[in-house]
Formats: C-alpha cells, structure tokens, sequence
C-alpha cells in the first residue's frame, strides 16, 4: 500500500496541531497552515513542521495529502477557494465532529475536479483546551477513529487513510454513514457537553470549590469548551441532539421520581443496569487496544 510523502495540515489547533506533531515524529514531511504567524513559529520551533503558512496554495501544490482540521463550516468554503492549488490526485480527508450536512457541500465542491478524492474522518480524541499549545499525539494513542465514506472516494485511498491512522495510534476504526454518524455522536459527544455545561451552571454555592470530589471533576471537566466551535456543532446536529437530550431528560426523572417516592428498589437496579452497560464499555476498549 502506497504510504503518504507529504502531508500539509490546515488549521493547527488541539487537533490539527496533534496530527503534524504525530506525523512528524513517523517521519512524514508535514507542512503547515494557520492564519496565526505565532502558531505557525510555535509548530516550526517544535519540528511539528518543515515550514508554515497562511496562504496553502504552494503547500496544496506539493501535497499528497491534506488535513482540513478547521470547523465543519468553513471547510467547504476554504477548500472551494483553493481547489485550483490542489495537485492531482491528491487526497483530502477532515476531523469535523458532524458530517451530513457538510459532507454535501464537500461533494458539490469537488464536482469539477474528479482526480481528487476525499476521505471523510473524525478522530474521537482532543481535549477540552484549545489552540497549538494544547495539541498532543497521545490523545490518539487507542482512541477511536470514524470513516464515513462516501462516492467521494474508491477503496484503496480510504484504506490508505485508515493505515495512516492505525499508524499515529488510533485502536478502533470504525466505518459508517454519515448520517448514523451524526446520531451516535449526538449521544456519545454532544450530549456529554451538554450536561456538563448544565451541570456547572447550574451551582449557586460561592463556596462550592471546597466541596469538589473526584466525580465531579470528571463531570465537568469538558464544560471548559470552545463555546464557538461547540455552539456550531450543536446547532447543526440539532434534531439529533434534542432526541438525545429528551431521551436523557426521561432517565434523570426516573431517578428523582425514585427519590421523591423513596423507592430504594428502582433507584438499585437502575445503578445496577447503568453499572454493567459501563462495564461492558471498558471491555469493548481493552479489546481493541
């Protein structure tokens, strides 16, 4: 399988900036794209990049392969602008957190230009931080990673993109459709912020910092979000996420209707349920790792 010679990344935020760090250190030839001239030195101090720009059409040029590690709204936009840069047979591929609705105008964007091929992915790694400084390849080391393929791309360069996450450090891959994608991140990612957010606004105790456990730590630790991005997302996933959200809503008033009516029974067996189902989760992820 023919591997990939020069990468170039655009956009090197937590994610971007993970992907040339992690590129870099196999050996791969990664140039880099950012409207920031400080994120661009930071990356190149780093050795994440042989060399940086704000404007990719030298960079689209010499590419076999790009990254778009911007937010699903710009992506079809930016790559429309520069479309003629891109070299031939190049290979495209994002780590957007949604896919139907951009997929679409990704497919409408490359109507003219058949050499090219674009491999739809989302990395399920970050962190709740943003911008370069934050960007680490161990997020990906056995995280998931999810290809939505579609008539944008033939077999071969989809398995090339998959080898080339294998090969950062990503465990499962798993290949869906677009629109199952955009459900199941619903539940697994957006409504997990969700509560959080919720979760932190919702204290009233000036006090509450002398009272924090572990536990709730964990719970809002992703509620320090990028509220930009992450509005975005959302808004664009939005009849996904309210099902989610209601579906939820149902579970936590079976909880307080257990509580109000003292029911110890109901309140045992849903934490047992919820015990095994979290159980089951770690299983299914020491497997692949």
């Amino acid at each position: 399988m023919r591997k990939f010679h020069t990468v170039t990344v655009v956009g090197l935020g937590v994610i971007g900036g993970s992907y040339a760090k992690a590129l870099s250190a196999l050996g791969y030839r990664v140039l880099g794209v950012d409207s920031d001239a400080q994120t661009l030195q930071a990356a190149a101090d780093d050795g994440a990049i042989e060399q940086g720009a704000s404007d990719p059409d030298a960079f689209f040029a010499q590419s076999d392969l790009i990254v778009f590690a911007l937010y699903p709204s710009r992506i079809a936009d930016y790559l429309h602008a520069h479309l003629h840069a891109i070299a031939a047979d190049c290979v495209l591929t994002d780590v957007a957190g949604l896919k139907s609705h951009f997929v679409q105008q990704i497919c409408a964007s490359l109507a003219d230009r058949a050499d090219l091929q674009f491999v739809f992915c989302h990395p399920m790694a970050g962190r709740e931080k943003r911008g370069y400084a934050y960007a680490d390849p161990s997020v990906f080391c056995g995280a998931n990673f999810i290809v939505t393929p579609t008539r944008t791309a033939c077999e071969e360069t989809i398995e090339r993109v998959e080898a080339l996450a294998r090969e950062i450090g990503f465990g499962r891959i798993r290949r869906i459709t677009p629109q199952l994608h955009d459900e199941m991140i619903a539940f697994t990612s957006q409504l997990p912020h969700a509560i959080a957010v919720a979760l932190i606004n919702g204290d009233t105790h000036p006090d509450t910092g002398d009272f924090i456990g572990d536990s709730y730590r964990d719970l809002t630790r992703i509620a320090n979000i990028n509220e930009d991005l992450w509005t975005q997302l959302f808004l664009e996933n939005a009849d996904n996420l309210i099902a989610q959200l209601d579906a939820f809503e149902r579970q936590l008033r079976i909880v307080r209707d257990a509580v109000a009516a003292r029911d110890a029974q109901t309140l045992r067996e849903t934490m047992i349920r919820a015990g095994i189902r979290r159980r089951k989760l770690e299983s299914d992820r020491a497997k692949t790792q």
